[in-house]
């Protein structure tokens, strides 16, 4: 945790020294675009068979950038929840996930250029595992919370292309569901809230336009601890944007996790969403 402490007071004081040593455009670039979608299915004397279905997802993604001749300060981040309801069940989430990240990158005037970074995942609400009688919690807001620190070099490789390799502290915390996220199966009497690893990281940003109204955008988050090497964390975030028209959007994300301190198996999600789109700035 003090090396945790230590990377962002040095991030921060990074920023404040560049910011006000740099008076070439200072101004903020700045993005917010939220997006719902709703799918509904009722059925009254249906002769084919069915169920009623509701569903809705809500999507925030933000950006706010400050471009300096010396300095890049990039801060993004999204907020997606959902909800589904199946015949007379009760609403269940189906998609849940908080995520937000802080690059500083200094010029050294090439393509190569020191960074430092901050980035934190978790979720909004409680999650159950619906497998069992009566459903058993298994997850809540900052239950876990993961966070990496981190600093290294980053690479422009070309428009829309970008990579970075560093350094990196992890953290996983927990409260009341150590296990299996950060508990040690080893150390069986204690049990630890909070599992702390040194690594290495590879970030890739890849943003491709399609066509004229639609765009592809992945980021390729790599992990591996120094004490395990052959183990590598996996986050892949895929996501295919079209635009039908002024408000409306498809959106398609296929989202792949691997970590095999949670689960030996990789996990993947697969969404589809058709609904309204509004860039708020």
């Amino acid at each position: 945790m003090r090396k945790r402490g230590a990377l962002i007071t040095v991030v921060v004081g990074l920023a404040s020294v560049s910011m006000a040593a740099d008076s070439v455009n200072t101004a903020w670039e700045k993005s917010i675009v939220g997006g719902l979608n709703m799918t509904q299915t009722g059925f009254d004397n249906w002769s084919a068979g069915g169920e009623n279905a509701f569903a809705w997802q809500m999507n925030l993604n933000f950006k706010f950038t400050r471009d300096q001749e010396k300095t890049n300060w990039s801060n993004s981040g999204k907020v997606v929840y959902g909800a589904t309801k199946i015949g007379d069940g009760d609403m269940r989430k189906s998609v849940d996930e908080v995520k937000v990240e802080s690059v500083l990158t200094y010029k050294l005037g090439s393509k190569i250029n020191p960074y430092a970074a901050l980035n934190g995942e978790t979720q909004v609400e409680a999650g159950y595992d619906y497998s069992t009688i009566p459903e058993t919690q298994i997850s809540a807001l900052m239950d876990p919370g993961y966070f990496r620190e981190s600093f290294g070099a980053g690479f422009d490789i070309k428009d829309g292309v970008s990579t970075r390799l560093g350094l990196s502290l992890k953290q996983t915390v927990t409260t009341d569901y150590p296990q299996p996220y950060a508990d040690d199966v080893e150390t069986l009497d204690v049990i630890e809230t909070t599992r702390s690893e040194v690594g290495l990281e590879s970030v890739s940003d890849f943003s491709i336009p399609v066509s004229k109204t639609s765009l592809f955008t992945s980021k390729l988050e790599l992990f591996s601890a120094l004490k395990a090497a052959d183990e590598t964390d996996v986050n892949w975030d895929n996501t295919l944007s079209v635009k039908v028209s002024e408000y409306i959007n498809v959106n398609v994300n296929v989202k792949l996790v691997y970590d095999k301190d949670i689960s030996v198996k990789r996990q993947l999600k697969q969404s589809m969403a058709l609904g309204v789109n509004y860039t708020f700035i």
